[in-house]
């Protein structure tokens, strides 16, 4: 079984930055997943953030475009949202997620972790 556990959330005030991280455990950590990062805001629907497909290319929403950067480290099975310039918008419940085939379309994903909570105040 593959399993997800996401780290790193947290409070902060408008223009902080955090570091979410994901750990992945049951399988071997190799550049055939596609990996992805999603939030959801109350009563919003999940949406995708960004994206960094198996072969090392990065996708970004452009609602943080220039802001988060996604990165993933394969001898730590881990995958990174370095989130900068933080806004109130930015808050929700944050997601990672893998996969064979890369979008921003949730379907897309086999395995996603629990989530962790970011809170921008401003």
């Amino acid at each position: 079984q593959v399993r997800l556990q996401e780290y790193g959330g947290g409070s902060v005030q408008a223009g902080g930055s955090l570091t979410l991280s994901c750990e992945a455990s049951g399988y071997t950590y190799d550049d055939n997943y596609c990996m992805g990062w999603f939030r959801q805001a109350p009563e919003k629907e999940r949406e995708g953030v960004a994206i960094r497909d198996s072969d090392g290319s990065t996708t970004y929403a452009d609602s943080v475009k220039g802001r988060f950067t996604i990165s993933k480290d394969n001898a730590k099975n881990t995958l990174y949202l370095q989130m900068n310039s933080l806004k109130p918008e930015d808050t929700g419940m944050y997601y990672c997620a893998a996969g064979y085939r890369c979008s921003y379309g949730t379907n897309a994903y086999n395995y996603w972790g629990q989530g962790t909570q970011v809170t921008v105040s401003s």
